[in-house]
């Protein structure tokens, strides 16, 4: 899972991807040009409940990678060297600002999370918008010297996603077949890309965590097409980050929140990159897996190792809640809730899972 943060400069994107990756950022980013790349845990309270009944020795959580774009003027977005450097992520993680302060200036001179984040979906479209008519028009040129149906099938296809992006809607909205989605792929289009929505909240605006879209004047994002809307409060994330563990849920308690909001955002980008996680459990180590929805065990079984892929014969296969209920795997399989899956079953979301195989 790879995502790009991205916003204007002043939004406290860059802490926020600080806190996501335990500071592999800059300690003062602000200025900077250069894009900065990390890794994030994904927080799972099935993973700490299954470590805690087996003690391993090493403890693996679900990881995800994140970019951190330097922040942009508003007149800088349309520079290509920006949006070029957005192509290769799966998915965009838009900070909008949603707090006020008098030392740090918004960069348009007001505090409107729902201008910036439309303002950020136009370029986008735009410049979807200028790479397929450069397509179209060398395909036209190239359609009158030759005929060619696999041309000719791009060539319609594309002029429907320019009729659709000037609409200025986004390509998440259009609906493709799957070869359709074959043939754009490769122009990794920006407005395709699912987006997150996050408002940096202020301090003071904590409690609106559970309606942030409503709040931040965001709720006409909601319900779209590969599109989450969540929030944090970058300044008590941080403050948060700096806490021993049990000081942490203290203050956690005493704002009335229940968990850091950047664990619900790494969670909700999770979810909407379409992936799960599954488990392998056992005395050396405990571990979160990361596999796209839909995956059956046998190419489950070769994120693992591409030998277990390779030599696939069955998996033993369990829930997470069932293993930590009963406390063993005997006690499981006594139960007659331990099954034996061959290699088209579907894996879902908190399987653990124990390959057969041979090579």
């Amino acid at each position: 899972m790879k995502s790009a943060i991205v916003g204007l400069k002043y939004t406290g994107k860059s802490t926020i991807f600080n806190i996501l990756t335990r500071g592999q950022g800059p300690a003062q980013p602000s200025g900077r040009q250069e894009v900065v790349q990390g890794v994030a845990h994904i927080p799972d309270p099935r993973l700490d409940r299954l470590a805690a009944l087996y003690q391993p020795h090493k403890t693996t959580p679900a990881t995800a990678q994140y970019v951190d774009l330097p922040g942009v003027e508003a007149d800088e977005l349309k520079e290509s060297t920006f949006l070029g450097s957005l192509r290769p992520a799966e998915a965009l993680v838009h900070v909008v600002r949603a707090f006020d302060s008098p030392v740090v200036p918004h960069p348009l001179g007001s505090v409107d999370p729902a201008r910036d984040a439309i303002n950020m979906e136009h370029e986008l479209i735009f410049a979807d918008l200028f790479q397929a008519e450069k397509r179209i028009e060398r395909l036209e040129k190239d359609l009158k010297k030759i005929k060619n149906k696999e041309l000719e099938a791009e060539h319609a296809l594309l002029v429907r996603v320019r009729g659709h992006l000037e609409e200025e809607r986004p390509l998440r909205e259009l609906t493709l077949a799957a070869e359709e989605e074959r043939l754009v792929r490769g122009f990794t289009f920006l407005s395709q890309k699912p987006l997150l929505v996050v408002a940096n909240l202020d301090e003071a605006d904590v409690a609106h965590l559970g309606d942030v879209a409503e709040h931040c004047g965001l709720g006409d994002w909601c319900g779209r097409p590969a599109v989450v809307v969540t929030g944090v409060c970058g300044k008590i994330e941080a403050e948060l980050a700096g806490l021993a563990p049990e000081e942490a849920r203290e203050f956690m308690a005493e704002l009335g929140i229940a968990e850091p909001g950047t664990a619900r955002l790494l969670r909700e980008n999770y979810r909407l990159l379409g992936l799960i996680s599954f488990f392998t459990v056992g005395k050396d180590e405990v571990r979160a897996w990361t596999i796209p929805q839909g995956l059956n065990a046998q190419r489950a079984a070769g994120v693992i190792h591409t030998d277990l892929e390779k030599g696939f014969i069955r998996a033993e296969v369990c829930r997470q809640d069932d293993l930590v209920a009963l406390g063993s795997m005997p006690a499981v399989r006594e139960k007659g809730l331990l099954r034996l899956e061959g290699k088209e079953y579907i894996v879902a979301d908190g399987d653990v899972f124990h390959v057969r195989f041979n090579i």
